[in-house]
C-alpha cells in the first residue's frame, strides 16, 4: 500500500466551510425557500400525524404495492430525517429561531414515540405494531434510522442540540442488542443500504466504537450464505422464489461485498452500499474492501455512468440492466442515485486525494444531481433523462419523496465536499468560492480562502492561513479535463508533472500566513463522444466545459432538436450572459439542421435537405427552467465540411 493510500481524509463539518461562489446563492435557496416547503409537504402529506404518538393513528394514505408488504408510506421517517439534515445546515447558513422550532416539534415526537427499549420506526410503532424486525428486507426499518441518524448528527453539529443524537444512539443501542451474530440475535441488515454510513457518521459524533463496530458488520454479512432474506421469508411463511423483485441483486445481497465486482440492481441501494464500504474501509483501516471497491467503481464508470454522472438507465428496478445500456429518452437516473454517487465518490477520497474520484464526484455534482432542483429551489426532478420531447418537468411533490431532501440536503452541505483534512495535510477537492477552516492535527488549523468563478473560469487563487509557520502538505485536484493547467506558490511556477500524485498537485512544504497559490485549469469547451458500444449515442456528439455538461433546448434552438448536427472542426464559442438562467456561461457553434419540408409525407426515397443554423447550448443542470421544450444531450456529428468551416479550431 502506498504512503497515500494509508492516509486516513475526512470531509470537514458544514460548518467548518463558509460557501460562496457559485455554491453560495444555492445554499441560500435550499436555507429561504426549499427547507420550508419541504417541510410543509412533508406535514401535508401526513407525515407527522404517523409519527406523533399524541395524534389518533392515521389511516393508510400509500396504498401497498407486490403484495401487502411494500408502501412508500413505510419509510416517511427517512423523509424526516433528511429533511431535518437539511434544515441543520441552513440553521448553520443563517439562524432562523421558526425554523428551529419546526425541527424541535418533530424530533419531540420522536422523542415521545421511542419505545422503552430504544427501538424507534414510526411505521411499526404505529401502523403495523408488532411486526418490527420481521422483514428486513423490504420494509425500510434500518434505512429510516439511518437516515434520522444524519440528521441528528446535522443538528448536533449546527445547534449543540443533542436531544435526537441521544435518541438515535439509544436506537443503535438496541439495533446492537437485536442484530448480530452472537446468540440470540437475528443476523440481519437492512434491504435498503444507508445505514452503514450513518453509523459511521454516528460514530464520528459520539466517539463511540461501538456504532463502527456496527457499521463494519452490516458490511460484511451482506450476501453471507444462507441469505437472511431467504431465511426470514420462510419464518414469514412466504417462499424466497415469491420475492417481488426475484434476484437479491437488486439489493445487492446476493453476494458477500468483497466478491463482488459488477454494480447490479437498484442504483440508489448501490451507491449507498458502496459509501458505507468505503468509510468502514477508511475508519477501520480493512485493505480487504479496497479491492472489491475498485472492481465496482471501475464496472461503474468504465460501463454504466451516464456523462451527466447519472446512473440507473432502468424504471423498473430503478437500477443497472446490462453495460453500456444508456438509452437518453428513458434514462431513470434518480436524482437520488446522482446525490449517492457524490456521496461514494467523496468517501473513495478517503484513502487520499485521487482525480478518479473527484472528477466523477464533480461530474454527478454539477449535473446529474443539481438537475435535480429547479433554480428557485421550488420544484424537483425524480427521473433525469438525457433527452425530452418536451413532456418532462419537475413536479412539486410526489407519493415517493425522496428526492427533494436529497439533493437539498447535498446542495446545503456542498462545503464539506469540498475538501479533505488529515494529520498534517489537507486536500482541496472542489473549487468555489469561499473559506474553510480545515483540521491538519496536532491542534493546528489551516484556513484555505479561494477566490474564484468557477466553473464559469478554471481560474483559482487559494491564500493559506496559519497562527504560524508548519510542515503540511496541501493537495490541489487537476481535473483530467483540464488543458495545460498551470500552477504557482508566491508567484514562483511549480512543475505540475514534478508534484503530481493521482491527479493532484500535491504541495508538501513549509506554509506561512498569507502564502498564495495560483492555479488554472485552462477551461474550454470540448466534444465528447461515447464508446461504440453505447448504440444509443452512436453518431452524436456532447459538448462539456470544465465540469459543466451542456445540453440544447427547444427554448433557443426550436423544434426537431434531434435534427441538428454538429461538425467536428467548428468553432465553440463560449460568452457568460448574465441574464440568462441567472448567468451562465453559454455555448454556440455554426450547425445544421433539418429542413423542415416534408409535408406530409412519412417516408422519401431522398434523405431531407440540410440547412444552416446556429445552436445554442447551456449547462444540463438548468433545464427546464423556461417555457416546455424538446432538450437534448447528444447531437448529431456531421462530416467535416473544410469549405464551410475552414481552419476553424474547436
Amino acid at each position: 500500500m502506498s504512503d497515500t493510500a494509508a492516509r486516513r481524509f475526512r470531509p470537514p463539518a458544514v460548518p467548518q466551510v463558509e460557501v460562496r461562489g457559485f455554491w453560495g446563492p444555492r445554499i441560500d435557496v435550499v436555507a429561504d425557500r426549499t427547507v420550508g416547503i419541504l417541510f410543509d409537504r412533508c406535514i401535508a402529506a401526513g407525515t407527522l400525524d404517523q409519527v406523533d404518538p399524541a395524534v389518533p393513528v392515521p389511516d393508510l394514505r400509500i396504498p401497498f404495492q407486490h403484495g401487502n408488504s411494500v408502501t412508500t408510506q413505510m419509510f416517511w421517517d427517512s423523509d424526516f430525517g433528511k429533511i431535518i439534515e437539511t434544515a441543520a445546515y441552513a440553521l448553520h447558513r443563517r439562524r432562523d429561531p421558526a425554523l428551529e422550532r419546526r425541527i424541535d416539534e418533530v424530533v419531540d415526537a420522536y422523542a415521545r414515540l421511542q419505545a422503552e427499549d430504544g427501538y424507534l420506526d414510526s411505521w411499526f410503532q404505529r401502523m403495523r405494531p408488532g411486526e418490527r424486525w420481521t422483514n428486513l428486507r423490504d420494509c425500510h426499518e434500518l434505512y429510516n434510522m439511518g437516515h434520522l441518524i444524519e440528521g441528528a448528527v446535522a443538528y448536533f453539529h449546527a445547534t449543540g442540540k443533542r436531544t435526537l443524537l441521544d435518541v438515535m444512539a439509544r436506537c443503535m443501542d438496541h439495533v446492537i442488542a437485536t442484530l448480530g451474530r452472537e446468540p440470540g440475535k437475528k443476523p440481519g441488515y437492512c434491504g435498503h443500504p444507508e445505514v452503514e454510513l450513518a453509523l459511521v457518521r454516528l460514530a464520528r459524533a459520539t466517539g463511540e466504537r461501538r456504532y463502527l463496530d456496527l457499521a463494519a458488520y452490516f458490511v460484511d454479512e451482506r450476501g453471507r450464505s444462507p441469505n437472511y432474506f431467504d431465511v426470514e421469508a420462510e419464518v414469514r411463511g412466504e417462499r424466497s422464489e415469491d420475492f417481488w423483485f426475484k434476484t437479491h441483486e437488486y439489493s445487492q445481497s446476493h453476494l458477500p461485498v468483497r466478491e463482488q465486482d459488477r454494480v447490479v440492481g437498484h442504483a440508489v441501494r448501490a451507491m449507498y452500499l458502496y459509501s458505507g464500504m468505503a468509510d468502514v474501509a477508511t475508519e477501520t483501516g480493512d485493505t480487504t474492501l479496497v479491492e472489491p471497491l475498485e472492481r465496482l467503481w471501475a464496472d461503474l464508470t468504465g460501463k454504466n455512468l451516464y456523462v451527466t454522472g447519472g446512473l440507473g438507465p432502468s424504471q423498473a428496478n430503478e437500477g443497472f440492466t446490462v453495460d453500456y445500456d444508456l438509452p437518453n429518452e428513458s434514462a431513470y437516473a434518480e436524482t437520488c442515485a446522482a446525490v449517492a454517487l457524490v456521496f461514494w465518490a467523496s468517501r473513495m477520497l478517503g484513502r487520499g486525494p485521487d482525480n478518479r474520484f473527484g472528477d466523477v464526484m464533480e461530474r454527478a455534482l454539477y449535473n446529474g444531481a443539481l438537475a435535480g432542483l429547479s433554480l428557485d429551489g421550488t420544484k424537483f426532478f425524480y427521473e433525469n433523462p438525457l433527452s425530452s420531447r418536451g413532456d418532462h418537468h419537475r413536479w412539486t411533490w410526489h407519493r415517493c419523496p425522496c428526492c427533494p431532501p436529497n439533493i437539498a440536503r447535498l446542495v446545503a452541505s456542498v462545503g464539506s465536499y469540498a475538501y479533505g483534512e488529515a494529520e498534517g495535510e489537507a486536500a482541496v477537492h472542489l473549487y468555489c468560492a469561499g473559506t474553510a477552516d480545515l483540521d491538519v492535527g496536532g491542534g493546528r488549523r489551516l484556513r484555505v480562502v479561494q477566490e474564484t468563478d468557477y466553473p464559469w473560469s478554471g481560474a483559482v487563487r487559494l491564500t493559506v492561513g496559519l497562527d504560524a509557520e508548519a510542515d503540511l502538505a496541501l493537495s490541489l485536484r487537476i481535473p483530467a479535463w483540464a488543458e495545460g493547467p498551470t500552477l504557482s506558490v508566491n508567484g514562483e511556477a511549480v512543475d505540475l508533472a514534478a508534484v503530481s500524485v493521482a491527479g493532484y498537485a500535491r504541495l508538501a512544504r513549509r506554509w506561512s500566513a498569507g502564502d498564495v497559490v495560483d492555479l488554472d485549469l485552462g477551461m474550454r469547451a470540448k466534444r465528447l463522444y461515447a464508446n461504440p458500444k453505447v448504440r444509443q449515442d452512436a453518431g452524436r456528439v456532447a459538448l462539456r466545459r470544465g465540469p459543466l455538461v451542456y445540453c440544447v433546448e427547444a427554448v433557443d434552438n426550436g423544434p426537431l432538436l434531434d435534427g441538428l448536427s454538429l461538425s467536428p472542426t467548428t468553432e465553440i464559442r463560449h460568452e457568460f450572459v448574465a441574464g440568462l438562467l441567472g448567468g451562465v456561461v453559454a455555448l454556440s457553434a455554426a450547425a445544421e439542421t433539418d429542413a423542415a419540408d416534408w409535408g406530409g409525407d412519412l417516408y422519401r426515397d431522398a434523405p431531407p435537405d440540410r440547412r444552416p443554423t446556429a445552436l445554442q447550448a447551456v449547462p444540463y443542470y438548468a433545464w427546464d427552467n423556461r417555457g416546455p421544450g424538446e432538450m437534448a444531450v447528444w447531437l448529431r456529428a456531421c462530416a467535416p465540411d473544410a469549405k464551410r468551416d475552414g481552419t476553424a479550431r474547436s
